[in-house]
């Protein structure tokens, strides 16, 4: 082949790659909405890979369920039965409480393994994967709520708000559950190692859920007690699931559960995008 034979077969391939390059479509950019739903999406396949993920959301309401039923229903209502009315509604909302926590762990796991960074190269809305996995996370809120209703079902549970209230009230749980993430994906950036998020998360929510109206009624608790139960959002939390799934529509607590909701977004929102943003 001679040299301008060789010239001229280089210039028809460069010239078919500029054509082919030139007709090439490409991809359209996501939308915010549709980016994070897609990251909401594989936080669902998460769980259908590794469902064992799930012991602990299903497990921790479980056993409190049952152990305050039967081993405190007696001494603190006179029966496991009227016990059972009044806990389990309060239940609801510590099992959606605890398990916000995984938020945090799951975002901190993404940065500290470098997953972060490869969402980061992708043309997304900076935002998606973390608003994505907090919406993929509601499943588990519901999942967590509705494990504890058909557990109080089959031990005695009976809301006189029928199934319009028990609705109303896992609603309200889960758009409070999203709200507290945001929390835990702010602590998720600024810890170390999803352990730590987790055993952080376990010292702060326990302690939260216990000093509320979750289990007793906190008017035989010291002044100090009570005025910090006042102050607790999980205490109007359970206050509202009790009023709506007992037919009565607690609307003071509800605004209440509503505006502390808006007020850890409003704060924690910011920061938290701030905090991704920075770690790249």
């Amino acid at each position: 082949m001679t040299a301008d034979s060789l010239e001229q077969s280089i210039d028809v391939d460069q010239q078919a790659v500029r054509s082919a390059v030139a007709k090439g479509i490409r991809a359209s950019r996501h939308g915010a909405l549709s980016a994070a739903l897609t990251f909401g999406w594989r936080g669902l396949l998460k769980i259908k890979y590794v469902p064992e993920q799930l012991i602990d959301v299903i497990a921790i309401p479980v056993i409190f369920t049952l152990m305050f039923t039967y081993l405190f229903g007696g001494a603190l209502a006179g029966s496991t039965t009227r016990y059972l009315q009044f806990i389990l509604p309060g239940t609801v909302a510590m099992s959606v409480v605890v398990v916000t926590m995984y938020a945090g762990v799951g975002l901190n796991a993404d940065v500290t393994k470098g997953v972060s960074d490869r969402f980061r190269s992708l043309p997304v809305w900076r935002p998606a994967p973390i608003l994505g996995a907090l919406l993929g996370d509601i499943a588990r809120y519901v999942l967590a709520s509705l494990v504890v209703i058909a557990l109080g079902l089959i031990l005695g549970f009976r809301p006189a708000g029928g199934a319009g209230g028990v609705a109303l009230g896992v609603a309200l749980a889960v758009v409070f559950g999203f709200g507290l993430s945001w929390v835990w994906t702010t602590v998720g950036l600024i810890l170390r190692t999803p352990n730590a998020v987790m055993n952080l998360g376990m010292v702060v929510l326990f302690p939260l859920t216990f000093a509320s109206n979750i289990f007793v009624d906190p008017r035989t608790m010291p002044g100090w007690v009570q005025a910090f139960i006042r102050v607790n959002p999980v205490t109007h939390l359970a206050s509202a699931e009790r009023g709506l799934m007992g037919g009565i529509v607690p609307v003071g607590q509800v605004w209440l559960s509503l505006l502390a909701t808006a007020c850890i977004v409003a704060i924690f929102a910011p920061l938290t995008s701030y905090l991704y943003g920075s770690k790249h």
